[in-house]
């Protein structure tokens, strides 16, 4: 068939389609960025304290960010940490900014997906203790300790086994995490039976084993599984701890992360934790856990070999540079990983400001990469 179109025309009209799908972009990044910027006056409007950024400490924070990457940034996180924490400093990452602009040149977001789900964890990262899995659901397909079963045969093998962990593996801050109990097919979640628990969860969800924690761990708070969140940082053959805090949950809760209600609080280099824990916003500077224990100083078991697996972890996934990690330490004293994120953020209240000394190196380290974060209308 003859081309009725010039070769001129043919490239005006692809720049036309690569114009719109620019635009595209930047009008979907608007619309994120403002979404992102009300939930953090939605949050700061709920802290006890305002401590509001004077015009000098707003110049240095917009000075600092310009001359690593060339952008103006709100300073609104910087006054929320401000207020929430009391500690002043230009150092502070804004979750716009690190959501928007840095996880996407720290890792390859547009492979996250093929990674991320929790099903997969122990066939990633098999040098290392994982909680015991039961039942995977992966895709809608069954498998029981491994192997490949139907609906019918998971439910069967899955109804006398006492107490467990259910949880959806694409999800995260503990969505549709339950500690559920079944006997004779019959399950605690409000009297139903396995088949319609897996109903329920539809697909892309696991049953493991209760992780048994060290009585050192257990003693913050026995409900839950406490972890230790460790974020790492690769640059090059260098693996870095950035932070590293405890994230412990509230009384009666099966959760640990102060998203969904826990605290959290810092670690020291030493193993043992600083003064104060945080929670939801208005709900800082907390001195105990709920079963009473002082935090300022206590001991965290293995905290040292917890350290070094994490960081001998990173090197098996070399498409992120950066990933936390959620360890907890059980009864013989091994660390134990619950799960990884290949999207961490920087935990600002808990454990200080931003990356701390390393803020402003992984920044213009990574700042020149292409971002691989994508947006949609």
């Amino acid at each position: 068939m003859k081309n009725f179109l010039s070769r001129g025309m043919q490239l005006a009209i692809i720049r036309f389609f690569q114009l719109m799908k620019k635009l595209e972009r930047k009008y979907a990044y608007s619309l994120y960025m403002k979404k992102k910027e009300k939930q953090v006056r939605e949050s700061l409007s709920k802290v006890k304290i305002k401590r509001p950024l004077t015009e000098e400490q707003k110049k240095e924070i917009i000075s600092y960010y310009k001359r690593l990457t060339g952008k103006t940034i709100s300073t609104l996180d910087h006054e929320y940490f401000y207020s929430r924490t009391g500690i002043y400093t230009k150092d502070y990452i804004p979750m716009s900014f690190f959501q928007a602009e840095l996880i996407g040149r720290l890792n390859r977001m547009d492979c996250y997906n093929s990674y991320s789900d929790k099903n997969l964890d122990d066939i990633l990262l098999p040098n290392v203790k994982h909680p015991h899995y039961y039942l995977k659901n992966i895709n809608g397909y069954y498998y029981f300790e491994g192997k490949p079963v139907d609906k019918q045969e998971a439910a069967e093998l899955c109804k006398n086994l006492g107490d467990v962990i259910i949880k959806p593996s694409l999800e995260f801050k503990g969505t549709g995490v339950k500690a559920i109990h079944i006997k004779d097919g019959s399950t605690s979640m409000d009297g139903k039976t396995v088949v319609e628990v897996f109903d329920k969860y539809k697909k892309d969800f696991l049953i493991q084993k209760v992780v048994r924690q060290h009585a050192l761990i257990g003693a913050l708070n026995p409900t839950s599984v406490n972890t230790m969140r460790m974020a790492t940082y690769r640059s090059g053959m260098e693996v870095l701890l950035v932070y590293a805090v405890i994230r412990i949950g509230r009384s009666g809760q099966v959760i640990d992360n102060q998203s969904a209600g826990g605290i959290s609080a810092r670690i020291n280099p030493d193993g043992t934790l600083g003064k104060y824990a945080f929670g939801k916003a208005g709900d800082d500077l907390i001195e105990k856990t709920d079963t009473g224990i002082v935090l300022e100083g206590y001991q965290l078991p293995s905290y040292d070999k917890a350290v070094a697996k994490v960081r001998e972890l990173h090197y098996s996934l070399p498409l992120f540079d950066l990933i936390g990690w959620d360890v907890s330490i059980d009864e013989e004293g091994e660390p134990v990983l619950i799960e990884w994120n290949g999207r961490p953020g920087p935990s600002q209240t808990a454990s200080g400001t931003g990356y701390g000394d390393l803020t402003e190196r992984i920044i213009s380290e990574v700042w020149n990469r292409k971002n691989t974060v994508s947006y949609h209308i």
